[in-house]
């Protein structure tokens, strides 16, 4: 009996955590960092799932029908904006005949609006390689837009779930307390390497570049999206020299091989660092993205 009875219980609790499930808002979003937000502003009262990995370049990710499934049950959809994800976005948003989260929707989230953009062309000229026409999409990586990011997400969980508001609204301010507290700690920590000068393999460093007072000199590549060429190596490994620059950043999914070739003739340090959320298994949240790239930085530029 009282076997009978554990058994009824077990499978009415499973029943209310159901329930409890799918009571909760949908949401998809583009990428990890995006992800990582928008459950620290939706707390309880959301489920959160990415696209993209934060290992993958989030310009290029194969449309998968699993990616479709998503979308279809989604309530809210939330994506970096700008072309970042040109290629395979507006795809996989038709494919879902969602009109919840169709652009324009109520439960369709535009991250970028409000952000100040930086590099913005004032022509489109596909000889200069792979240009933004909107501006350089890697805004996430200033900690200050993130408040924007999380207001923009906080709008759009308010929209499609008005009744929580009071909640969003709370979560919203704990982390914008949390940026300005983090703020602080890393802006010290970085504080004694304002000015370094350092080389990148590609153009996605600006905002951090920016905010954290480091002076990118050249990339490894020769424009966005064309690989290293012999002459570029030549140009980055006489500027190596002679700037006493002591770090090349890179990001997950680019070759080292050019890096290597520079670093073999000058010495100079090769650091792969993050650009998103769960780039490597330490980096479980957006928070924790600037904590592991600030502290890899400083090791090297010591």
């Amino acid at each position: 009996m009282m076997k009978k009875r554990s058994i009824v219980f077990t499978s009415l609790l499973l029943l209310i955590v159901s329930i409890a499930k799918a009571g909760t808002v949908k949401v998809v979003t583009t990428t990890t960092d995006m992800q990582s937000i928008a459950q620290l502003i939706g707390g309880d009262k959301v489920s959160v799932s990415s696209i993209a990995t934060g290992y993958q370049n989030p310009h290029f990710v194969d449309p998968k029908p699993s990616y479709i499934i998503s979308l279809t049950h989604a309530d809210l959809f939330v994506t970096v904006g700008l072309d970042l994800e040109t290629g395979w976005s507006p795809q996989l948003l038709s494919s879902s005949r969602n009109t919840k989260i169709q652009k324009g929707s109520a439960g369709y989230v535009d991250a970028s609006e409000g952000v100040s953009l930086v590099q913005v062309p004032t022509s489109a000229n596909r000889g200069e390689g792979d240009i933004h026409i909107f501006g350089n999409p890697h805004y996430w990586l200033d900690p200050l837009n993130g408040k924007i990011i999380a207001r923009n997400i906080a709008n759009g969980l308010e929209r499609v779930d008005p009744s929580n508001k009071a909640t969003y609204e709370n979560n919203l301010q704990a982390f914008n307390n949390n940026i300005d507290a983090k703020m602080k700690d890393w802006q010290a920590k970085m504080a004694p390497f304002k000015g370094s000068k350092i080389i990148a393999y590609h153009n996605e460093w600006v905002y951090f570049e920016t905010r954290f007072g480091l002076k990118i000199v050249d990339f490894m590549e020769p424009k966005p999206g064309i690989p290293p060429t012999p002459s570029q190596l030549v140009k980055v490994i006489n500027e190596v020299k002679a700037n006493n620059i002591k770090v090349i950043i890179s990001s997950p999914y680019f070759t080292t091989s050019s890096s290597d070739v520079v670093s073999k003739q000058t010495g100079v340090k090769e650091l792969t660092i993050a650009t998103s959320t769960g780039a490597f298994p330490a980096i479980k949240s957006y928070f924790d993205l600037f904590d592991y790239d600030i502290n890899q930085l400083i090791a090297v530029l010591k």
